[in-house]
């Protein structure tokens, strides 16, 4: 039996004061009165903390609290996974203390679609069942469920138990995904650029391009984050086993480097969310799909505009004739949405933005827009409802909350990829040796090994567990009653350095180490250059030399925001110069300055 959720006295005081009243008749304890919206708000926090599949033992991660709005439930998309067994989670934190890291050749981190999503294992999607305009709503809701419990028994039957990585369980949040398929007239699915086969199911795909006769614009983010050659060889991958596809790259932060940095360097300049590359080259795609059907006109100045923007240091405000008109959609209007709807109705294209979490989803319609109309965050699931923005009076967006899709890939990668919450993860010490593994991690992070002595330089051989603890030893993470190494605390910290993209891990597509020079001498290179913004070497170095100088006169060079949970609100790296502006702003005064620097971290 699970265990009952806990709630404080003040809810228990006023549920029983509800029970009271129902048992006297009062008329206080109506559909409409306060002490009736409390106990529906109980109701629905318990309801909401039950799973769509009982086939399996799911765990429910982003717990938060509930509202007395009864329209609204927080909890309704939050990520359901499958729950790891106390013998797996102790298993890999007894290996990840005891197996030596051995550095992985470049070649093994070339990976293949058909290794993540082979087609023999029956690596689908749930569909949406077939409904009519003379179902009810209850009836389509328990056809719905149906569905979705054969699609997983289906799926558990192919695969053995271990063999799946982390999917989504909650049947609502791919309800959400139903109504963006069936909305949308064009698919931007977006993926990130380090590891983009993990986030292109093929079925999706085949989905779009096959049954539903709508096209799709592989949307490349964050291509500031990896090397000009391989953005270019990823693209050619894609398109070569994608006849089909069409692919735009985007980044929200061109200019930035993609050296392995400490410092928190993906800081939003003057222009905003305007100042993204990219929107071009996903408004041409869309050009040439629609053919003429609708007119862009008004998209392609508003990019114009946007540009000339950036180029004057202005920025857009916030009221005007570019406000941009958001709408919210009840749940009955999108359960019997039409799933014949006409392409291009009423000639408004209408562009339906999915993905993985943490691929940038919400980045990306901001920099559509051009400023910022959704909240953005690293934590996955930060995208909790479904909503449509217009972008001109003839561009619609639709937002989706991100969905993981069945895979077979490694979940240590999948972790690193961002699309388990770091601060729910049991045990992140064998994520942090897979990190370790494939990246320059002494040369970057410049540790020292725990045994090792001041008297002599004697080489030790380095575990995941070795490296969180002498992480935790350089920051100075301490337990709070023994003040030993907060080793826990430091992987964390690691893999928020791996996903933020300072300690960058990417993958190859096949091929690459031996194409390698055929990718740097491409004449399409040119292109990707300048859309991540690349400066010269000169500029390069010269900004190198003064970094070098910086952690020299400083006992502690990184300002790394090590937070112990993920932060929910907007405090993700896309906001960085709201803090910034802060510091600069004289905003330093150190209330623990009594204490000596850094002794209170």
């Amino acid at each position: 039996m699970p265990r009952r959720k806990p709630f404080s006295n003040k809810q228990k005081k006023k549920q029983l004061q509800v029970k009271r009243e129902r048992k006297r008749g009062d008329p206080g304890s109506g559909q409409n009165s306060r002490n009736a919206s409390v106990e529906r708000g109980v109701r629905r926090d318990r309801q909401s903390d039950t799973s769509d599949s009982e086939t399996t033992d799911i765990r429910k991660i982003n717990q938060q609290p509930g509202t007395r709005d009864s329209r609204y439930d927080p909890n309704r998309y939050r990520l359901h996974f499958e729950k790891e067994s106390k013998e797996e989670v102790e298993k890999r934190k007894k290996m990840a203390r005891d197996t030596i890291l051995q550095p992985v050749p470049e070649r093994e981190l070339e990976m293949d679609i058909n290794q993540v999503f082979p087609e023999e294992q029956g690596l689908d999607f749930p569909r949406r069942p077939s409904w009519h305009y003379g179902m009810q709503r209850e009836e389509l809701l328990r056809k719905e469920e149906k569905s979705f419990h054969e699609f997983l028994e289906s799926l558990y039957s192919k695969n053995p138990p271990g063999t799946l990585s982390h999917f989504e369980h909650n049947l609502e949040t791919w309800r959400q995904l139903w109504r963006v398929l069936e909305m949308s007239d064009i698919i931007l699915l977006i993926v990130d650029i380090r590891h983009p086969v993990l986030q292109f199911p093929p079925a999706l795909y085949h989905y779009i391009t096959g049954p539903l006769q709508k096209q799709v614009v592989l949307v490349l983010n964050k291509v500031d984050l990896c090397p000009a050659p391989l953005v270019l060889a990823w693209k050619h991958y894609m398109t070569k086993h994608f006849p089909h596809l069409h692919c735009a790259c985007f980044t929200s932060h061109p200019g930035q480097q993609y050296s392995t940095l400490l410092q928190k360097k993906r800081m939003r300049r003057k222009g905003g969310w305007s100042q993204a590359g990219g929107p071009i080259h996903i408004m041409r795609s869309c050009q040439e799909i629609t053919a003429g059907k609708v007119d862009l006109s008004s998209w392609e100045c508003k990019i114009q505009k946007d540009a000339v923007a950036v180029g004057t240091e202005g920025d857009w405000p916030d009221d005007g004739a570019d406000t941009v008109l958001m709408e919210h959609h009840s749940d009955v209007a999108m359960e019997m949405n039409s799933p014949t709807q006409e392409l291009y109705k009423d000639g408004v294209l209408t562009l339906g933005c999915i993905g993985f979490p943490n691929v940038g989803k919400s980045s990306v319609l901001n920099s559509l827009v051009g400023r910022k109309v959704v909240s953005v965050s690293r934590t996955p699931g930060h995208t909790k409802y479904f909503q449509t923005y217009y972008l001109t009076p003839t561009v619609k967006l639709c937002d989706c909350p991100g969905l993981v899709f069945p895979s077979r890939v490694n979940k240590q990668l999948q972790i690193l990829a961002g699309i388990y919450p770091v601060s729910q993860l049991q045990e992140p010490y064998s994520s942090v040796g897979f990190l370790c593994e494939r990246t320059p991690f002494l040369s970057v992070l410049r540790l020292t090994h725990p045994e090792q002595s001041p008297c002599t330089q004697q080489d030790h051989d380095w575990t995941a567990w070795d490296v969180c603890e002498a992480w935790a030893e350089r920051r100075g993470y301490k337990t709070a009653k023994a003040a030993r190494n907060d080793v826990y605390r430091a992987a964390n910290s690691l893999l928020r350095l791996a996903i933020d993209g300072r300690l960058c891990l990417y993958l190859r597509p096949p091929g690459y180490a031996l194409n390698k020079d055929q990718w740097e001498s491409h004449p399409e290179l040119a292109e990707i250059v300048a859309l991540q913004g690349r400066r010269t070497e000169e500029e390069e170095s010269s900004e190198r030399d003064e970094e070098e100088e910086e952690d020299e006169s400083s006992s502690e060079p990184e300002e790394e925001d090590d937070r112990d949970a993920d932060d929910d609100a907007d405090g993700d790296d896309e906001d960085e110069s709201v803090r910034s502006d802060r510091k600069s702003k004289g905003f330093t005064l150190n209330m623990f300055g009594v204490l000596g620097e850094n002794e209170c971290e």
